[in-house]
């Protein structure tokens, strides 16, 4: 199955592009397509703890279920006032 991926701030730059496709299993969850992200862009895989991420522009936990065409954001931690 074929999802979008978005990458934003810091991860967008790690992986030198904002946007790609991937290939995970039917059934994957947010947390399978960053591990298949982080498996083709290892500089990405030190913000595994910390980074957020949505589904179809609604925020979601890394176990949430992806399906079939869906946006998958992943954004990093954010700090300041």
């Amino acid at each position: 199955m074929r999802v979008k991926v978005q990458l934003f701030a810091q991860l967008r730059e790690l992986a030198e592009r904002s946007e790609l496709d991937c290939d995970v299993a039917s059934g994957a969850s947010v947390r399978d397509v960053w591990q298949a992200l982080c498996a083709r862009h290892a500089a990405l895989t030190p913000f595994s703890g910390s980074v957020s991420c949505a589904v179809n522009e609604d925020f979601a936990a890394m176990t949430a279920t992806v399906r079939e065409g869906d946006a998958i954001a992943f954004l990093p931690p954010v700090s300041g006032g």
